[in-house]
């Protein structure tokens, strides 16, 4: 270990300015990766903002389709078409099927 120690001595005692652009390069590449706003926090940003946009979209088209039942509840085929839907509701002499999902 100390004869280790001793040649890297010897090679920064020979090269100073290498070992300090070499020191100084180390630095800032880790400066770089792990920053506050590095780059590994800057693409988990990216992903999270990428999840964040297609949950606006989602939500700006969730917003379109019930403006849209809105804008047609007050028809009487869409009143009829929703009973039929949700409460099994039936005109006279129809026949009713009810078809369940296992």
């Amino acid at each position: 270990m100390k004869h280790a120690l001793n040649m890297f001595w010897g090679y920064v005692s020979t090269n100073p300015k290498k070992f300090f652009f070499v020191v100084l390069a180390v630095v800032f590449v880790i400066w770089l990766l792990f920053d506050d706003y590095g780059l590994l926090t800057r693409i988990s940003m990216e992903s999270e903002h990428r999840v964040l946009l297609r949950t606006q979209e989602e939500g700006q088209q969730r917003i379109l389709r019930n403006e849209e039942r809105i804008r047609h509840a007050a028809d009487p085929d869409s009143i009829e078409k929703a009973a039929r839907e949700r409460y099994n509701f039936r005109r006279e002499g129809e026949r009713l099927y009810i078809i369940s999902e296992e």
